[in-house]
């Protein structure tokens, strides 16, 4: 059994490896296409370095007998994640690359629906796949506020900062890091993020509507959170006085969450 976990950790390994070497020829492409200056070279590089190493600690302690096609799609798309923030932080010293950026954003934007389906599909879904398609959405739209507060204002860095404020809080408040159940509300409102971002992202709309989509997509994640932060609250009181059974959460399904995925 060791020796066959050797075996695939070499393997999966040899996967993670060959994405931070798509990612730096995206950067390249990028490089050599758009001209890129430090600051984007850098961003993108350390994106790739971090982004490799934490998958490939991850994937040598998972177990998995091989990588999947699932992860190999999420995999894709936290290359062209790390192609957004490249441009991000290259916007910060040259001229943006809103076409390109927009591009690369809503490609990163259509595979987060694929991803699922295929694990679903191939029967290869799994605890890393389902935490690997997490933390790219997460990156992704912490990436994308950052870009679109340059123009609307430092609230906007509230979306993207959320998710990491609650995985903060729940080291602290451990009845935070109860599982959640499945909610398409949530879902609905994690995908709006995103795409509320992108149509900022573009330049597209007047500022006013730019400002009103924008709007609408803190609103709705102020009450997702809030929502389930009280069922947590409810449930955790309910399960330390003994006084009542758990609650079931508006809407809930069978299947169940991690909380830091609530959005």
């Amino acid at each position: 059994m060791a020796l066959n976990h050797t075996h695939n950790a070499r393997l999966l390994r040899q996967e993670t490896a060959a994405g931070a070497g798509v990612q730096i020829l995206l950067l390249t492409l990028l490089g050599a296409s758009l001209g890129l200056g430090p600051a984007g070279w850098l961003t993108g590089l350390a994106f790739a370095a971090v982004t490799w190493a934490v998958l490939t600690r991850a994937v040598s302690r998972s177990w998995l007998s091989s990588f999947g096609p699932a992860n190999r799609v999420t995999l894709a798309r936290a290359t062209l994640v790390g192609g957004v923030t490249a441009l991000v932080a290259d916007s910060f010293t040259n001229p943006p690359r809103v076409a390109v950026l927009t591009a690369l954003t809503a490609v990163a934007l259509i595979l987060d629906a694929v991803d699922g389906q295929v694990a679903r599909r191939t029967g290869t879904s799994s605890p890393l796949g389902a935490r690997f398609d997490m933390e790219v959405d997460a990156i992704l739209i912490l990436v994308l506020s950052v870009y679109v507060a340059t123009a609307l204002g430092p609230w906007v860095l509230l979306i993207g900062a959320m998710r990491y404020a609650f995985v903060a809080a729940a080291r602290f408040l451990p009845w935070l890091s109860a599982p959640l159940p499945h909610s398409m509300a949530r879902k609905t409102v994690a995908a709006l993020q995103g795409v509320a971002l992108l149509v900022a992202a573009t330049g597209l709309l007047p500022a006013p509507a730019d400002l009103a989509v924008v709007l609408l997509a803190l609103t709705s994640l102020i009450w997702s959170f809030a929502r389930d932060i009280g069922w947590l609250w409810s449930t955790e009181k309910a399960l330390r006085t003994g006084l009542a059974p758990v609650v079931p959460h508006p809407r809930a399904q069978t299947a169940y969450v991690t909380p830091s995925s609530a959005a």
